[in-house]
């Protein structure tokens, strides 16, 4: 249980804030910052142990700064009494919740772990004989047609990352807010049932969705996989056993929180599919700084055509379309400029292989890495902006270059659509601020970008819709104001006894 005073919300991050610059991060040192009377920790879930740069200044009002190394569990004593007895409990829970489980499951292994904190740690639940016993057991009973090693090792490092949060300290507070699922949300399912405070979600994307994503990519997942023609797929693999229990952790979030925030009513379709209460669903858009983007200049001088793409280079933006898209639209606009506009060193292969595309398509001299940037800096600079991601929520960087009055071509995923095109409420219709693509499509992205630098008239229309769409919909102050009332409703809830009573 946690010790000392409470803050007012615990925030949980995952992957993401304070160490990694825009999105959800952005959105996180936003929502502190707009409420300098309440107190904050933060509790970051991050991979490992090496060491990290702070990519924020953490705001005044944040008291305390967690983390959660989910590849590494401490390591905790070399055993435990009834270890034998422990595994051979654990092991239903576990079992459940590699196969669709939830909240029940997460407060079985909550019970039969408090009482052994913080003795308890890698080395027995993850290092010692009786787990490899349980890892057996499971094996058999779940994929035993699959390559055992790959099945061990997979396994252990889902385990790992589950019981790290199952392990972690506990900062007090008076509402806990996680703003993914995943292991961010069952930090939360583990809060809500061990103190009784209220926890509540913000998804920005459907984090079941990206990890499909990433896991489908994953060659380390890969050996073993069907890879026949067949429409049905004959057998459960290692890939299923990630995405089942991904999904187990989601709906014990989804069935912890006392509600559940998204950023568009897409979204909602899903979380209903996994199990959310529809009840607890309600939306709150992002909003951004429209009075301070709104007053960036535009460059009105002598200048080549300029198109950016803003966000990190990683495989999820999707940077070769864009890369391939400039290289398609230079055949029209020979002095041509493609900034890329975002961080480079999350994943330096990929930024290799976007480097190696544009030395083999000659455009050294069109697409530019700028890395980070201060976005105000460049916005007036910029004719038309780029999305070309796979998988998206409710991207910032539209809403910013749409204050600015930059339209954009984005593919037609999260809520793309719906900033740019509009939302189906929305009286009266103010008109597109841009255009929308097919995923992948270099051809497309080029076309629309064409549309949008040859001809000033369409492009000064986009711009000016976009621009009102924000103000209109999207102006932080308003959405800082919801989160306000939520933050009060849920902060000053009186104490509830917890989901479950003395721990086994």
């Amino acid at each position: 249980m946690p010790s000392g005073d409470p803050v007012d919300v615990c925030l949980l991050m995952e992957g993401s804030y304070p160490y990694v610059l825009g999105g959800v991060s952005s959105w996180t040192h936003d929502v502190i910052r707009a409420y300098p009377d309440l107190t904050f920790h933060v509790v970051a879930l991050v991979a490992d142990r090496n060491p990290r740069k702070l990519a924020y200044e953490l705001p005044p009002n944040v008291k305390g700064l967690t983390h959660v190394y989910l590849q590494e569990p401490d390591a905790g004593w070399p055993w435990t009494y009834r270890a034998a007895e422990l595994f051979r409990r654990i092991e239903t829970p576990l079992l459940q919740l590699q196969q669709g489980g939830g909240l029940a499951e997460v407060e079985e292994v909550v019970r039969l772990l408090a009482p052994r904190r913080p003795r308890i740690g890698r080395r027995v639940l993850l290092n010692s004989e009786d787990a490899f016993r349980m890892v057996v057991r499971l094996y058999e009973q779940t994929l035993p047609d699959a390559s055992f090693l790959e099945y061990f090792w997979g396994l252990r490092a889902l385990m790992g990352g589950m019981f790290s949060v199952m392990l972690a300290p506990m900062p007090a507070a008076k509402v806990y807010h996680a703003v993914s699922t995943g292991y961010a949300g069952l930090f939360a399912a583990r809060a809500r049932l061990e103190t009784g405070r209220p926890a509540i979600l913000t998804e920005h994307g459907i984090y079941t969705n990206e990890r499909r994503i990433e896991i489908l990519m994953a060659e380390w997942l890969f050996e073993g996989s069907d890879m026949s023609l067949a429409v049905e797929k004959k057998k459960r693999d290692l890939r299923d056993l990630w995405l089942d229990t991904f999904a187990s952790y989601s709906k014990a979030c989804y069935d912890a929180c006392d509600q559940i925030f998204t950023l568009y009513g897409g979204n909602q379709e899903f979380q209903r599919r996994q199990g959310a209460e529809p009840e607890k669903l309600k939306i709150i858009p992002n909003g951004i700084d429209y009075a301070g983007y709104s007053k960036v200049p535009r460059d009105t001088s002598e200048r080549p055509p300029t198109i950016a793409l803003i966000g990190r280079v990683v495989p999820i933006k999707d940077v070769k379309t864009y890369i391939r898209a400039a290289g398609i639209l230079r055949e029209d606009i020979p002095d041509l400029k493609a900034m890329i506009l975002g961080p480079l060193e999350e994943d330096p292969q990929y930024v290799e292989e976007c480097r190696t595309i544009v030395r083999h398509l000659d455009l050294e001299d069109t697409v530019i890495f700028a890395g980070r940037v201060k976005l105000t800096d460049w916005l007036g600079k910029v004719d038309a902006i780029a999305l070309t991601s796979v998988s998206e929520a409710q991207p910032l960087v539209i809403l910013e270059a749409g204050a600015a009055g930059v339209p954009t071509v984005a593919t037609d995923v999260g809520s793309c659509a719906e900033l740019i095109l509009g939302r189906a409420d929305e009286e009266p219709a103010i008109g597109p601020g841009g255009a929308i693509t097919p995923l992948a499509s270099p051809l497309d992205t080029a076309r629309e970008l064409r549309e949008l630098l040859l001809d000033p008239v369409w492009r000064d229309r986009c711009a000016a819709a976009i621009k009102e769409r924000v103000r209109r919909y999207y102006d932080k102050k308003e959405i800082d104001r919801i989160y306000r009332g939520v933050y009060e409703t849920y902060r000053t809830m009186p104490d509830r006894p917890a989901l479950f009573g003395k721990a086994a």
